[in-house]
């Protein structure tokens, strides 16, 4: 069985897709229940350009039976009572005063280590993303729902990934809003739909939000979903989306194929290093090409259990292969058979969109690489005679010589824009949306105008 996610990161970035009417919005503040909902909230602060921070919840276990929960103390020092649990157990005021003193030691000394001396982020009035990597009972999110409630957000929207349906639509009556991406049944466990749910350590944590916390100071503009800069998002004509599985070969590879009204052509993203049709930078180029007129199929080349292979990462031979199932599929499907076809490719995938374009010229009318490695199409470049823009970013210094050698070997039409001053990521100001604006112009010049 293919499980939704192979880890939080791809978690985070599906439920990024989800929360793009969020994005640019100064007063959106991203939470995140520590640990395991740090990495899913991380992607979601970059994708949407919000602030992150943790929001801690300890429980107060009742006196003699500490598994039983009596109350919450969480960040910001809000404390919840059970009032039903204090009287049942005839709890005294002093024993609560105790454990509200123990657990605020421990929630102090836990925010030390993940905020390393940063202040917490103020929530009053702001609309408040709470994010854990899943919901089954729900008990730790509901705490924390009614604790921040006291500090004065606008409003909060709780996000996940995966949870059990039950326990989101309670989530859901004490939230303003409750959004599941996915919600199985029977569901059982979260770590059962993620292929990787190893925990979670506090240095990540720390990690993660230093990285955070660096590009919001450096970077006061909204950031895209790169996690790079302000950039205007494309409004974007009526498209009708829908998950797609094909059939390559023994393996059946999946994707969103995106279609607008009365398509003039369609882009297929070959994904690179692991990445998948969940990368919010591919998710924004393709956003752009849509409103361009052009469908889009994003791929994920692997299946979850061949992405951590490293081997499978780099066979060209198989990511190609993939490319031409994609290909053969799109043209035994009827919206997409008389659609001209193009390849945008980043990282490893660049080379497999070339050697796959070699091998099927008269159907592959463009190819565009973002970052790529079209040198691992090999001997394959001089084959390949579909037109191919190849973009590099200024300060890629090894990507982009990689890119003049094999720029040099390429036939038919071909031309290399580099991106002054942008990194590998292309995650400077500015640079994915030039990125974006290249590839449009040039999907649309030769897969034809409407």
């Amino acid at each position: 069985m293919r499980r939704p996610f192979r880890d939080r990161t791809e978690a985070g970035q599906a439920l990024a897709a989800l929360l793009g009417e969020h994005a640019g919005h100064d007063d959106r503040i991203v939470l995140a229940l520590p640990r395991g909902g740090v990495p899913v909230a991380f992607e979601v602060a970059q994708a949407i350009g919000a602030p992150l921070d943790v929001f801690v919840v300890r429980k107060l276990g009742a006196p003699g039976h500490t598994e039983l929960a009596m109350g919450a103390i969480a960040s910001g020092g809000v404390v919840v009572m059970n009032d039903e649990v204090v009287k049942a157990m005839n709890v005294k005021a002093d024993e609560i005063l105790d454990a509200i003193a123990d657990e605020r030691r421990e929630l102090a000394s836990r925010e030390e280590v993940y905020r390393d001396g940063r202040p917490a982020v103020d929530v009053a009035g702001k609309v408040v993303i709470l994010v854990d990597d899943g919901l089954a009972t729900g008990s730790t999110m509901k705490a924390a729902v009614t604790a921040l409630r006291k500090m004065g957000p606008s409003r909060i929207v709780v996000a996940v990934p995966i949870g059990a349906a039950s326990t989101c639509a309670e989530l859901g009556e004490i939230a303003d809003e409750c959004l599941c991406a996915f919600t199985p049944e029977p569901f059982r466990a979260v770590g059962l739909w993620y292929e990787d749910f190893s925990q979670t350590q506090d240095d990540e944590v720390a990690r993660l939000l230093a990285r955070a916390g660096a590009r919001a100071h450096s970077r006061p503009e909204h950031r895209s979903p790169a996690g790079g800069p302000a950039m205007t998002q494309p409004q974007s004509p009526e498209i009708a989306a829908r998950e797609v599985a094909i059939p390559a070969g023994r393996r059946t590879v999946h994707g969103t194929l995106s279609l607008p009204r009365d398509p003039r052509a369609v882009v297929v993203f070959a994904h690179g290093s692991g990445s998948g049709r969940y990368s919010p930078r591919n998710q924004y180029v393709a956003e752009v090409l849509q409103q361009a007129g052009l469908a889009t199929l994003l791929l994920d080349l692997l299946e979850p259990d061949e992405a951590n292979d490293r081997s499978k990462v780099f066979d060209i031979e198989l990511l190609a292969d993939r490319l031409d199932a994609a290909a053969g599929w799109l043209a035994s499907q009827p919206a997409t058979a008389d659609l001209r076809l193009g390849y945008f490719g980043a990282s490893t995938g660049a080379g497999a969109a070339l050697l796959a374009a070699s091998r099927n010229p008269d159907r592959i009318g463009a190819v565009v690489s973002r970052g790529g490695r079209p040198d691992l199409a090999g001997d394959a470049l001089p084959d390949v005679q579909a037109p191919t823009l190849l973009i590099v970013g200024g300060a890629d210094e090894i990507v982009l010589e990689l890119n003049r050698e094999a720029f040099d070997l390429l036939g038919g039409d071909r031309q290399l824009d580099i991106v002054p001053g942008a990194t590998h990521l292309f995650e400077e100001p500015g640079a994915l949306e030039e990125v974006a604006r290249l590839a449009r112009h040039w999907f649309v010049h030769y897969l034809g105008n409407p």
